[in-house]
């Protein structure tokens, strides 16, 4: 999930979901513009793609488009002292009071580690074809760089098998956020040499899993640890350092590029690709500019050197929109051949979408589209379509597309197995997606966030993003009716009107 923090006009850092959350409370103390009932913002600019309304006869995906939903290690799996697991900088920082709003930990959240076996047979039961995973990379290299940890290699050999054995295509993510702490310690992110250390880490995975045909993904969200745990401070490692968040974009996006190489050299099978969260980004009346400059920071800083090899001149600077860095010192961190390594072509992009953004001429951010309960996200099913249709056009050597998360939380911390809500986030975003496909775009797999209920991240457990229930007391998992619902479209590989 993306919550970044955003620099307000006066320079100072804001929690987004804070913003979004408190609305026009923040009015007063001038961090956020006037609501919507303003004279500046009563009339916010719609997106201007024609009305479009779901057909009758359920629309179609293409044959053998892929379906499946998706976890992350430290999400899910528990058991965060088992088996030579090291240190995450997740288990620090969950282990800070005030951190994390129910004081939760990693520990046992889901307790996947140990129930992996009974969450594919409901897979299976559920009809999914793919599970999206990711790697603990503190339980293949417990402090970041030296001695393998072949208990951690072990598991996740048994786990794909048993996805392979159970008919299941393997989505592997090698880094959801959970860096070896000794690694942050050195500096994290922010330092080049992470780069070599996530090469080996990957390669050790590439070796072990060489034989799998396997969609591979290298980082999940760079947007999101560089800018809310670096430039942040609502996720790890919690810097709150817009520089050292820059620098974690750049360093990150090489990372990927040097993985994909490695990938090419150890002769791995199937494909291999990044996750980004993007977004839409619709400006107020007269915020045209800011708009664009908002597109560069959130989209184009990820996109362009992955498919252009360069970054945009507009995502960095003082003006509204863009990211207050030091853009001299973030140009200083790209050294020779570092954009064609991180350019270097891929199988695939993988889109991680929640919805859309607004931003006035001053720089801020905008409620635009109706929240979810997690109150950073502004659902926009229309956003998806637009999205996809125009990667499609603007990047020329784009690869297939893959949706790798796309959901939304129940209203409570007690969870729904009736969740309405959800029904209808999913089934309006899949006609989105569909629709797209219709018009061209190669979209070739979904992944639902997220399968099971989790430790989601600063929230705790107090957020359920699962189309399963999890009873955290005794492990038992109930899926909702949003998982029935999307049995049925993965059976019908077509999503119906209603």
């Amino acid at each position: 999930m993306d919550q970044l923090d955003r620099t307000v006009p006066d320079g100072r850092l804001v929690a987004r979901r804070t913003v979004l959350e408190m609305g026009c409370g923040l009015v007063g103390l001038g961090l956020l513009a006037a609501c919507a009932d303003d004279d500046e913002h009563a009339n916010l600019p719609r997106p201007t793609t024609t009305a479009w309304t779901a057909p009758a006869e359920p629309l179609r995906f293409p044959q053998g488009f892929v379906w499946g939903a998706a976890t992350a290690a430290f999400q899910v799996e528990g058991s965060t002292t088992a088996d030579g697991r090291g240190v995450s900088i997740w288990d620090t920082f969950a282990a800070q009071p005030g951190r994390i709003d129910d004081g939760s930990t990693g520990d046992p959240t889901a307790d996947q580690y140990r129930r992996w076996e009974s969450d594919l047979d409901l897979m299976v039961d559920l009809g999914l074809q793919a599970y999206r995973f990711s790697v603990s990379w503190p339980r293949i290299v417990p402090t970041g760089s030296g001695e393998i940890n072949q208990k951690g290699i072990d598991h996740y050999r048994r786990l794909v098998d048993g996805l392979l054995d159970r008919g299941l295509h393997p989505a592997i993510t090698l880094y959801h956020w959970d860096l070896p702490q000794p690694l942050q310690d050195a500096g994290g992110w922010a330092v080049r040499e992470t780069t070599d250390r996530f090469v080996e880490y990957a390669q050790v995975m590439f070796e072990a899993l060489r034989d799998v045909e396997a969609t591979w993904l290298t980082i999940n969200e760079p947007k999101t640890t560089a800018m809310v745990g670096y430039a942040g401070t609502e996720h790890a490692p919690a810097l709150g350092d817009l520089d050292a968040g820059l620098a974690a974009v750049h360093h990150q996006l090489l990372a990927h590029g040097k993985a994909v190489e490695a990938f090419r050299a150890v002769g791995g099978k199937g494909s291999i690709g990044i996750a980004l969260n993007l977004m839409p980004v619709y400006g107020a009346v007269g915020a045209e500019a800011a708009a664009d400059r908002l597109d560069a920071a959130e989209n184009r800083l990820y996109l362009d050197p992955l498919l252009r090899g360069e970054y945009p001149d507009e995502a960095i600077g003082p003006a509204a929109g863009q990211l207050r860095g030091d853009r001299a010192a973030f140009d200083a961190l790209v050294l020779p051949g570092d954009l064609q390594t991180i350019a270097t072509p891929c199988d695939l992009l993988a889109v991680q979408y929640y919805g859309a953004a607004g931003i006035d001429k001053l720089g801020t951010w905008l409620q635009m589209f109706p929240p979810s309960p997690a109150g950073w996200q502004q659902v926009h099913a229309e956003g998806l379509y637009e999205l996809l249709v125009r990667l499609t056009a603007d990047y020329t050597d784009l690869p297939p597309l893959i949706i790798s998360e796309n959901g939304i939380p129940d209203p409570d911390a007690q969870g729904q197995i009736e969740d309405p809500q959800r029904m209808d986030f999913l089934r309006t975003h899949l006609q989105q997606a569909a629709r797209a496909v219709a018009e061209g775009v190669d979209l070739r797999q979904y992944y639902a966030w997220s399968f099971l209920d989790n430790f989601e991240w600063a929230r705790g457990m107090t957020q359920r993003w699962g189309i399963v229930h999890v009873d955290y007391e005794t492990q038992e998992r109930t899926p909702k009716a949003s998982a029935h619902w999307y049995s049925e479209v993965v059976r019908a590989n077509a999503v119906a009107r209603d």
